[in-house]
């Protein structure tokens, strides 16, 4: 039988010569998913054996990870903002990236707030602001709502917030169409991807992310335009909106946000300087 160091190394090799990024993170990634076995167990005793059933279903892994499969989509979950959420081939992984949103609308994020997460998809954005809130404020927490259009992303979304104990409720509707009352907060990572660009996406993600999750339409703005449209609607007076954008799209969302009244509209950029955030009154 394959020890834990055999398997590794034939994990990443398979891996690193099919071209996958990142080979030796994902292998083992796979190989603690599939054993248990933590890092620390590991540098202990590398020549522990896999049973049979571990050894055929970590390569079983390492296959499909070689065909593209989002290492995500194998283990079934992704860390974001410090939680574990529940992912699947129906909704975007969460990214790094979307957690200069969450913290973003965290410096705005009052108790007793209501906040809206329009194109929730896993929940993760709505979630994670409502279980810090919840974590700092105790019983004084945020009224939360999510909505998107996919069903089963919805179910990916309530599973999510079981997990993570917060009540949040969400709600399938094309954009606002289904949503009633008004927020102090409205945050939103719609797609926003030009459609010519997909094509050009990592394997991973044009293969196995939501294509509806992606397609932000001929200019990748169109979702922009729908709910800056619409938002002031379910807006309280001086309540926020917020979008994650593309990193060539801030001047075009905060012009979008400015024609549509919304004042002292903001881009703010992620780590790596790219234009991220865009937000206002």
């Amino acid at each position: 039988m394959m020890t834990l160091e055999e398997a590794y190394r034939l994990g990443s090799d398979v891996l690193n010569e099919a071209g996958v990024p990142d080979a030796g993170t994902d292998a083992w990634i796979l190989l603690e998913h599939v054993t248990g076995v933590s890092r620390t167990r590991y540098y202990v005793n590398p020549r522990q054996a896999l049973s049979k059933e571990e050894e055929e279903r970590y390569l079983s892994y390492i296959e499909k990870r070689k065909k593209r499969i989002p290492v995500q989509h194998l283990t079934g979950v992704q860390e974001f903002m410090g939680l574990e959420f529940i992912v699947n081939e129906h909704v975007l992984i969460p990214r790094q990236d979307t957690e200069v949103l969450v913290e973003t609308v965290w410096e705005d994020l009052e108790p007793g707030m209501r906040v809206l997460d329009m194109c929730t998809g896993s929940g993760c954005i709505l979630i994670s602001l409502m279980k810090r809130m919840q974590t700092v404020s105790g019983e004084d927490g945020i009224a939360g709502v999510g909505a998107d259009l996919s069903r089963e992303a919805l179910q990916v979304a309530e599973e999510n917030a079981s997990k993570q104990k917060v009540g949040a409720v969400f709600v399938e509707s094309d954009l606002f169409d289904k949503v009633e009352g008004t927020y102090d907060i409205i945050v939103s990572n719609p797609p926003y991807i030009r459609t010519s660009v997909i094509k050009e996406l990592q394997e991973e993600v044009k293969l196995h992310d939501p294509y509806a999750a992606l397609d932000g339409k001929e200019d990748g703005l169109f979702f922009y335009r729908e709910i800056i449209k619409k938002s002031k609607e379910y807006l309280k007076k001086g309540g926020r909106l917020y979008f994650e954008i593309g990193y060539d799209q801030g001047e075009d969302v905060k012009k979008l946000m400015e024609e549509a009244g919304f004042s002292e509209v903001t881009v703010k950029k992620d780590l790596a300087g790219l234009d991220r955030v865009v937000f206002g009154v």
